[in-house]
């Protein structure tokens, strides 16, 4: 009976009292013969009560299972509603944002940082959302992307003024392209090893499609090392690349 009366005690503050009675119910079932009695005893509710519990688990047990809806607590539409169904043109802006902003694509008009989710929620309040880091996590996660990494990411510290240089760049870049004018991305790398070696950073992709790598970092004599330089039009979608 102590234990029945100190989970009645844990759990009567959570419980209509539609499911106080039918718990009860349940709880005298378990304990057969006399069980009524002693849950009575236990809870301080009346024997009628029980009864009354018990009745309605058996009259819900002899329904077909099509009409057994669960029984609503709240009325239709309560509770906190999906941030994205109150601001239906969040998920596209948190699209935009991420899909401009991958490393080293040299197809699109900047490449420039990956960004933290913090980031991501501070650009997005930028542009009147009303969304925490917590919540663009979530949004990510059920879009179906995830932060993956290599293991090798110290690339030092920040710069405060490193990103605002890079947006600039990004907004005459677009400029130039409404205006059918010329842009051109280049790129010069450091030697690098030919083959499929990792690098540091992170990069949002589809789960589970992380960019598969090398497990050591040791020079392929067979294919060395090469210093790339590419230039890329981005208007007219064309590239050239000079490996020497």
């Amino acid at each position: 009976m102590e234990a029945e009366r100190t989970k009645y005690q844990l759990l009567q503050p959570l419980m209509t009292e539609r499911l106080r009675r039918q718990w009860a119910a349940c709880e005298a079932e378990s304990l057969g013969r006399g069980g009524v009695s002693l849950v009575a005893e236990a809870t301080g509710l009346s024997r009628t009560t029980i009864w009354a519990g018990r009745r309605e688990l058996r009259q819900r047990a002899h329904r077909p299972q099509d009409d057994l809806a669960p029984e609503r607590v709240r009325a239709p539409g309560g509770g906190r509603h999906r941030v994205e169904r109150d601001d239906p043109a969040l998920l596209t802006a948190l699209r935009t944002l991420i899909e401009s902003s991958p490393r080293g694509d040299p197809q699109l008009p900047l490449c420039w940082t990956s960004k933290s989710t913090r980031r991501l929620a501070e650009e997005l309040r930028g542009q009147g959302h009303a969304v925490s880091h917590q919540t663009v996590a979530a949004l990510l996660d059920a879009l179906g992307y995830s932060l993956q990494a290599n293991r090798k990411t110290k690339e030092g510290q920040d710069h405060p003024d490193r990103d605002a240089q890079f947006e600039y760049i990004n907004q005459q870049v677009r400029a130039f392209q409404e205006e059918g004018q010329p842009a051109v991305s280049v790129d010069a790398k450091k030697k690098e090893l030919i083959g499929d070696f990792r690098n540091p950073g992170r990069e949002w992709h589809r789960r589970g499609q992380p960019e598969e790598v090398r497990a050591k970092d040791f020079l392929d004599k067979q294919l060395g090392k090469v210093i790339p330089e590419g230039v890329y039009d981005l208007g007219r979608n064309e590239g050239w690349v000079s490996v020497g």
